[in-house]
């Protein structure tokens, strides 16, 4: 299975993000980049085609490329993201999205971040959060019920998306902040608790067997490599600032063909 990973370069207004649960912070803006490149390089290490799309400088937030689509392996569904000024990040972000997958476009009054949607196989959970209504999960059901997906709504609280308090780790197992999340929808699952000084951990990025978490939950890292899964920890602690997780800088998805624009890309990162 290749996978390949959408993401953008870095603001320089980032400092200028849309903050919902964090105080603001400054960020320094040289030190987010490097470590999204990092974050590039990492996700090519572990076997990822990355392509990489220049940064948009009006739009701070824009980095965060997986609120603005989910996509699967049938198809891309093309967000209206929770905040209004950040709608505009989904423009390019559709046409680069557009040689991979068909397209699908939410329709107002829907509302939904890609932040707020956890796939694990056929089944798709929702966040209903502050950036993601009913309308939006109705209308991501609608879209993706012609191809097998169950989609169920989950309530968020206290945090900015689902993947903000839980995240797919392998194994049937969830990594989950309870308090966050109401954890009965998750039946089946074996639900990994994340450490209480830590509770911003539970967005963890699964890339084949790798668990990839901040290097600002350690405590978190000894809990999954205890439970014998392999994890490798990356430094984001500027990021972290605009609300960021591991899972928010990239959108991942399945691309056996590899093959035009993506292999051609000369801002593409090759596998390592």
């Amino acid at each position: 299975m290749q996978l390949t990973a959408i993401t953008r370069e870095v603001s320089a207004s980032i400092n200028n993000c849309q903050l919902s649960f964090h105080a603001r912070q400054p960020i320094e803006v040289a030190k987010a980049i490097a470590q999204h490149k990092a974050y590039r390089s990492c996700l090519a290490e572990l076997g990822v085609w990355v392509v990489s799309l220049p940064a948009e400088p009006e739009l701070p937030d824009a980095v965060f490329v997986e609120d603005a689509a989910v996509v699967l392996d049938e198809v891309a569904v093309i967000s209206i993201m929770g905040a209004p000024a950040r709608r505009r990040e989904g423009r390019s972000l559709a046409d680069a999205l557009s040689h991979y997958r068909p397209l699908k476009f939410l329709r107002e009054p829907a509302t939904l971040d890609g932040g707020d949607v956890l796939r694990v196989g056929r089944r798709v959970f929702a966040g209903l959060s502050q950036r993601t209504n009913r309308e939006g999960i109705a209308q991501l059901r609608d879209v993706l019920q012609s191809f097998d997906y169950d989609v169920q709504a989950v309530e968020v609280r206290r945090c900015l998306h689902l993947k903000s308090a839980c995240s797919y780790v392998g194994n049937d197992t969830l990594l989950i902040n309870r308090a966050w999340v109401d954890a009965a929808r998750f039946r089946g699952f074996q639900l990994l608790d994340v450490p209480v000084e830590e509770r911003a951990a539970a967005n963890a990025l699964l890339i084949n067997d790798v668990v990839i978490i901040p290097a600002s939950f350690p405590k978190t890292r000894a809990l999954l490599e205890k439970r014998g899964f392999r994890v490798r920890v990356i430094d984001l602690c500027e990021l972290q600032k605009a609300e960021a997780g591991v899972t928010c800088g990239s959108l991942i998805f399945n691309d056996e063909a590899m093959e035009a624009e993506g292999k051609k890309n000369e801002d593409s990162i090759r596998p390592g």
